[in-house]
């Protein structure tokens, strides 16, 4: 079925877990205020189409809810665990790492935890620090654990379908700003782990990004078009795995590599995709994301975590203008 009008994230992803939930009755969803749709409308409808015993919502306890999601993936349900935003998530980090990502390893494939754990990142307009946090990289670090960050409406249903049918824990991340974009979905067309998309192709530098900073690069890429710069953009979509061959591929024609991402640039998974392209082509790299400090409540200081179109132009400027190695 090919769905002709525009849908937004939100609307995407309710769609995504409702054709799971038709064709799996292992498939359940559980966490805060999913009964009501879920805070950003991800789960719409679907309590009342599936009853409460598989939209069910959860006492405020992020360590029980996870807890719960990991001992029924063990029991051979496929639950869908939403942690509200990856912020609240630090609190079930146990579940998570120790239980959920080792089990498979450390009981010799015996058991399988096919969970999903849904936890929105980025930064979320006037929320502060607390809620506002990109912390992918913190996840992508940790063996066993299957890490997504979707850009569109598209891979806001293709990755969630494949992320629920996947037989290990899956961190599906999704940003916060991103629920009420639109754009096409065709549920026939599989967005595979480990498979990056190309956004627009170019061959004076290689632009790689994930979630919602893609939406910004393309906007940079506009602007350094005028300017007869041509971009491959590249959107690594799932951060592990992460499609090497591609970015590799990409910065071997380039020679020029520029990752950006929201998270904060100490530490963050830029640093990964820089240092492979680097080591294996010999490309120059430069990475962009937040400086080290906690995101701003007022509009002035928030504006400081932001890495917006103007910066990434002058940085692929800077890079082009430096020529190849």
């Amino acid at each position: 079925m090919v769905l002709s009008a525009d849908l937004g994230c939100a609307q995407a992803a309710a769609l995504a877990v409702q054709h799971a939930m038709e064709a799996d009755s292992r498939v359940v969803v559980l966490g805060e205020d999913v009964g009501r749709g879920g805070i950003f409308g991800q789960y719409a409808g679907l309590q009342q189409r599936f009853g409460a015993a598989r939209v069910i919502d959860t006492p405020i306890s992020e360590a029980t809810i996870l807890g719960a999601g990991v001992g029924m993936a063990l029991a051979g349900m496929r639950p869908v665990v939403e942690m509200r935003v990856v912020d609240f998530a630090l609190c079930a980090m146990d579940e998570v790492v120790n239980q959920a990502a080792k089990n498979r390893f450390m009981f010799g494939g015996q058991g399988r935890v096919p969970v999903v754990m849904r936890m929105p990142i980025g930064i979320w307009d006037s929320s502060a620090a607390q809620h506002s946090q990109s912390l992918e990289a913190w996840f992508a670090h940790v063996p066993g654990l299957v890490v997504c960050c979707p850009s569109t409406p598209q891979d806001a249903y293709g990755l969630l379908r494949t992320a629920i049918d996947a037989e290990d824990p899956v961190v599906f991340m999704e940003h916060k700003t991103l629920w009420g974009v639109q754009g096409p979905v065709d549920p026939s067309q599989a967005s595979p782990l480990g498979k990056a998309r190309t956004v627009r192709a170019g061959g004076d530098l290689t632009l790689v990004s994930w979630s919602r900073q893609v939406h910004l690069c393309e906007q940079a890429c506009e602007t350094l078009a005028a300017q007869g710069v041509q971009v491959d953009l590249i959107d690594l979509r799932t951060l592990w795995p992460w499609d090497r061959e591609a970015v590799l591929a990409s910065c071997a024609r380039t020679g020029r590599l520029l990752v950006v991402h929201e998270a904060v640039q100490v530490a963050g998974f830029g640093a990964e995709i820089a240092a492979t392209a680097a080591e294996h082509t010999g490309c120059r790299v430069r990475r962009l994301g937040a400086p080290r400090i906690p995101v701003g409540y007022a509009p002035v200081l928030e504006a400081q975590s932001r890495i917006a179109p103007p910066v990434i132009v002058d940085a692929a400027i800077a890079l082009v203008r430096g020529g190849r190695t």
